[in-house]
């Protein structure tokens, strides 16, 4: 039981970050393998066009959320170059907040709140807390 308590703060990392990790990989999965991106830009393309925005800003959107959520989700899941990914994700996060914001005034954030909160813990916890990383492994970080 000691072991458990002396290391409570590196396995909540390891799980949050697991689990951030997860959500935005299988996300990322689906939107690139099985929805295909074409049909993602698809999606959103004719509401965001009646609101002014171009098709390029769309286009650019869709992938560079699917790609990000794919790449960065494997990267949290293994703990590689985690502050960079989660920037990134961070900036994914608040692209799709725009685009709902967009699209439809009072948006169900029951999906995007959960991300968001788990990715900020991240960010702001103390890079020591967190051992159990390739980040760790590879780079002797923190």
């Amino acid at each position: 039981m000691e072991i458990l308590s002396q290391y409570h703060e590196s396995i909540a990392i390891f799980i949050a970050r697991t689990f951030l990790g997860c959500l935005f990989f299988f996300q990322g999965f689906d939107a690139v393998f099985k929805i295909k991106i074409r049909n993602v830009i698809e999606t959103f393309r004719h509401d965001f066009a009646n609101k002014g925005i171009p098709r390029f800003v769309t286009v650019i959107g869709s992938w560079y959320t699917s790609l990000t959520e794919l790449i960065c989700g494997a990267m949290l899941i293994l703990g590689l170059f985690q502050y960079p990914a989660l920037i990134l994700l961070g900036l994914n996060l608040l692209m799709v907040a725009v685009a709902f914001g967009l699209n439809t005034a009072m948006w169900d954030t029951k999906y995007v709140l959960p991300r968001l909160i788990l990715l900020l813990f991240l960010l702001i916890a103390p890079p020591a807390w967190d051992q159990w990383s390739l980040d760790v492994l590879i780079f002797n970080k923190f």
